[in-house]
């Protein structure tokens, strides 16, 4: 298989060029990533209608990756529940080599076949659930090994690679490949592969997450109180969707009620 993200970069002597023209050239190539993203959109739209189908029922969402593609699955994963109020347990981010490879490299975790479906055991997979496989290259075995024995077993599948035709996509229900081409350090798949990955999470989660009612109008109406920040920002929803003028009464009303939804439908219900 010819992978795309391992072609030579569209630029030469790199190290001969200034901070400027290095940060220009980057930025060049990132322009072109959201429009091999728009490509994926259909593909992207079955997911999403899939997921939210699988999550009324009780289903739950999992990511699986190695390296950069399994860092981005457990970052989207984990901004679920202070966003939407969601539980931890919704959306699960797992890793090739564990929680230690958030950090730091494990050796050779990406390489083992049994290991992505070995690391789900422990949340009990079923039918309701949905696997989503994050490997850029498309051919790493720990996202392979784990999408083929869910999908063995009736479980939605789908992937997000950055290489067409490649060995993952041929293992799941529902491929998504944007490919963004070399890498402007050739290989460096964080870059411009990372962050179509990146784009891709932000749309199933959020897409998913509004389908699922988590927002009203355009507010996260059910995200956590977790700092100041939020506390203010959930108090100014809480003005603009009831009409309360009065600051430090519509602040009351939300931490006594521990969320914007929960606040309005009081407070409106007691007008």
């Amino acid at each position: 298989m010819k992978k795309v993200t391992e072609q030579s970069s569209n630029y030469s002597n790199l190290d001969k060029m200034s901070t400027r023209e290095l940060l220009e050239n980057m930025n060049q190539e990132d322009k072109t990533v959201p429009y091999a993203v728009e490509k994926c959109i259909p593909q992207i739209e079955k997911l999403v209608d899939g997921i939210v189908e699988r999550m009324r029922m009780g289903g739950r969402l999992f990511y699986l990756g190695a390296g950069t593609s399994g860092r981005l699955g457990i970052l989207d994963a984990s901004e679920i529940p202070p966003t939407y109020g969601a539980p931890f347990d919704l959306v699960i981010g797992l890793i090739a080599g564990g929680d230690t490879a958030i950090r730091k490299a494990v050796e050779a975790a990406e390489d083992s076949w049994e290991g992505g479906w070995n690391d789900m055991q422990p949340w009990k997979v079923g039918k309701n659930d949905v696997v989503v496989g994050i490997a850029a290259s498309g051919t790493t075995p720990y996202v392979i090994g784990a999408v083929k024995e869910a999908r063995k077993r009736g479980i939605l599948t789908a992937c997000i690679t950055c290489n067409p035709d490649s060995p993952l996509a041929a293992e799941v229900d529902i491929p998504i490949a944007a490919v963004v081409g070399p890498e402007f350090v050739t290989g460096s798949t964080r870059m411009k592969s990372g962050t179509a990955q990146k784009l891709v999470l932000n749309m199933i989660s959020t897409s998913s997450m509004i389908r699922l009612g988590h927002v009203k109008g355009n507010k996260m109406v059910d995200m956590q109180l977790t700092n100041a920040k939020l506390v203010d920002r959930g108090t100014k929803m809480i003005m603009d969707e009831s009409g309360i003028t009065d600051y430090e009464y519509a602040k009351s009303l939300l931490l006594e009620h521990g969320s914007v939804r929960k606040a309005v439908d009081f407070y409106l219900a007691n007008k």
